[in-house]
């Protein structure tokens, strides 16, 4: 884990890069720093806990089961990002689970200073308040995509959602997916899912390289 100190830490996570010195300080006196292995659970669904969770390396799904152990991805957060504040603000468990894809180290804050630092800076709050928005949207265009698209637009959308510019501006996915989980993440099938994405790659939508990584090129966007 990084040798900085909380506060140099707590100054590059966009949450808290509105607060005051003195705000600052009492946040970074506050947190602690807990690193997770690959798979586990920081948060699960069905059950409260009293933390807010901002990621600082590594990356992590959100996920939701049934009782039958079917899962749907939800999303994959990133460093920056940050788990658990609908639960501290509602007092309500967990909707879904959170669950890491690598080594993951994170800066916990507790309930009582996570809710003594939002009336103390509106910039924070606000910043919580967009974040939120931000998940409504993003759950808003997944519902939109598995009540109004095909299997091929839901694959589409999945793919663009995972791509970021190359060197050359090309939208490309550097992490390698597997199949399985653009199934769970598009409401489908492992073998349709195959199947659309070889579909993609023989008519030219899609290239994937030697180092693994996925070329998204650009009329992929009329599928999405």
């Amino acid at each position: 884990m990084s040798m900085l100190s909380n506060l140099e830490l707590i100054r590059r996570v966009p949450l808290f890069s509105m607060l005051t010195a003195q705000q600052a300080e009492l946040v970074s006196n506050a947190v602690t720093k807990q690193r997770f292995k690959r798979g586990e659970l920081i948060v699960e669904q069905g059950k409260k806990s009293d933390s807010l969770y901002i990621i600082l390396t590594g990356r992590v799904r959100v996920v939701t089961s049934d009782k039958r152990g079917r899962e749907v991805i939800l999303a994959t957060l990133q460093p920056g990002d940050y788990i658990g504040e609908m639960s501290l603000i509602d007092n309500e468990a967990h909707s879904a689970s959170v669950r890491t894809e690598v080594q993951t180290d994170v800066l916990m804050l507790g309930r009582a200073e996570f809710a003594r630092c939002l009336p103390e800076n509106s910039s924070m709050a606000y910043a919580v308040m967009k974040g939120l928005v931000q998940r409504l949207r993003h759950a808003d265009r997944k519902i939109e995509s598995l009540a109004l698209m095909d299997v091929y637009g839901r694959v589409a959308r999945a793919l663009l959602e995972f791509a970021v510019p190359d060197r050359d501006g090309v939208p490309c996915i550097r992490d390698k997916i597997s199949r399985q989980d653009i199934a769970k993440m598009v409401g489908a099938s492992r073998e349709m899912v195959s199947r659309v994405m070889k579909d993609l790659e023989d008519r030219g939508f899609i290239e994937t390289r030697d180092d693994g990584s996925m070329l998204i090129k650009e009329p992929m966007n009329a599928l999405g």
